[in-house]
């Protein structure tokens, strides 16, 4: 009767550590990326804008 409560004993300590480490797959957070926005400066077209009027100043006084 022994060897039966052994074997019994051993075989549900191994069977509970076969399903012990199950796999998981990993969760993942996505990154929150975060831009701010573009201002409205029109700093792009003031400066060629005052370029022609320098020219046509220069131009004009001649």
């Amino acid at each position: 009767m022994k060897k039966v409560a052994l074997a019994a004993a051993i075989t549900a300590v191994v069977a509970t550590s076969a399903y012990a480490g199950s796999y998981v797959e990993p969760v993942i957070e996505p990154e929150i990326v975060v831009e701010e926005a573009a201002g409205t400066s029109n700093a792009g077209l003031i400066v060629p804008l005052l370029l022609i009027a320098i020219i046509a100043a220069v131009a004009s006084s001649n």
